[in-house]
C-alpha cells in the first residue's frame, strides 16, 4: 500500500490593506479569525480601552506643569472647578463649567486688567493629554502670544471648556485661550484641544468658540498647531471675533512669496 499524497501548503493571500494600515494609527484592515477578528486586534482593542479609562479618570500632574513654565519664565496660578471630586465632574458637566469659590476669589486678586490674553490649561477627559502635550505647545505658543500682554497661565482641575468663560471675565481679557485633554479615543488617548474664545463671559456656548484639535505627536504637533492658534489669536483681536465667523486661513499665511492669498475671513 502506498502512503498517502502529501497535502499542497494552504494558500497564502496577500493583504492588499497592510501597506495603508501601516501609515495610520486608525482602525484599519484588522482582519478576522473565523467570524471575529483575529487575537492579536482583541488584545490591541482592550489596551487602548484600558488607556482611554486610565486617561480619564487619572489626575493631571499639575505640579509638573507649574514647575517647566517656571523654567520657561511664566507664573502660573492653580483653580478648580466646582465639581469637588472626579466622580462628580464625570457625572456634572454643568459643574465643570463654573470655577469654585476659593477660585473665584482667588482669581478676582490677581492683578491683571491690563492683560489682552488668558491661556487655560484644563484636565478635562484627559489627564494623559495634559500631562503629555501641554507643555511643548506652551513652549511654542506663549513666545508667539508674547507681544500681547498675558495673564498668568491658569491651571484648572475638572475643568471643561467653558471654564475659561469665567476666567477670562474675572480677569477682564479680551482673549481666552483653553487647552483641554480631548476625550479619549481607542487610537488616541492623549489628544489635546485648544479652543479660543473672545470677549469671554458666562452663558456663551461652543459656536462662539474656534478650535484646534488632535495636538499630540501623531496627530498635529505643537509647533504647528501654536502656529495656527496664534494666527487665529492674532485674527480674533483684530476683527474682535471668533466662533463661526472666524475662519483658519493660518495654512494661507505659512505660504512663502509675495502672491500668497489673503486670509479668509467669512463676515
Amino acid at each position: 500500500m502506498s502512503a498517502p499524497a502529501a497535502r499542497p501548503p494552504a494558500p497564502v493571500t496577500p493583504d492588499p490593506w497592510g501597506e495603508l494600515a501601516a501609515l495610520t494609527p486608525a482602525r484599519l484592515a484588522l482582519g478576522r479569525s473565523g467570524a471575529s477578528l483575529p487575537t492579536r486586534e482583541m488584545l490591541k482593542l482592550g489596551l487602548a480601552h484600558a488607556r482611554a479609562r486610565d486617561a480619564v479618570h487619572a489626575a493631571a500632574d499639575l505640579d509638573a506643569l507649574r514647575a517647566g513654565l517656571r523654567a520657561l519664565g511664566r507664573e502660573a496660578v492653580e483653580v478648580e472647578s466646582a465639581a469637588p471630586d472626579r466622580a462628580t465632574y464625570l457625572r456634572r458637566p454643568d459643574f465643570g463649567r463654573r470655577l469654585s469659590a476659593r477660585s473665584r476669589a482667588l482669581l478676582g486678586g490677581i492683578g491683571a486688567s491690563d492683560a489682552e490674553v488668558c491661556v487655560v490649561v484644563a484636565d478635562g477627559l484627559s489627564a494623559s493629554a495634559v500631562d503629555a502635550n501641554a507643555l511643548p505647545l506652551l513652549g511654542a505658543l506663549l513666545p508667539r502670544l508674547a507681544p500681547r500682554r498675558l495673564a498668568p497661565v491658569v491651571l484648572a482641575r475638572q475643568g471643561r471648556v467653558a471654564l475659561g468663560d469665567e476666567v477670562g471675565a474675572i480677569l477682564g481679557v479680551r482673549l481666552v485661550v483653553v487647552l483641554i485633554g480631548e476625550r479619549p479615543g481607542l487610537s488616541a488617548a492623549d489628544s489635546l484641544g485648544a479652543y479660543l474664545t473672545f470677549g469671554p463671559r458666562v452663558g456663551l456656548t461652543d459656536e462662539a468658540r474656534n478650535c484646534v484639535s488632535n495636538i499630540r505627536p501623531c496627530g498635529l504637533a505643537p509647533e504647528a498647531a501654536a502656529h495656527t492658534i496664534a494666527w487665529l489669536a492674532d485674527q480674533a483681536l483684530a476683527l474682535s471675533l471668533t466662533g463661526v465667523a472666524l475662519k483658519d486661513g493660518s495654512g494661507d499665511a505659512a505660504l512663502p512669496g509675495p502672491s500668497r492669498a489673503e486670509p479668509r475671513i467669512a463676515g
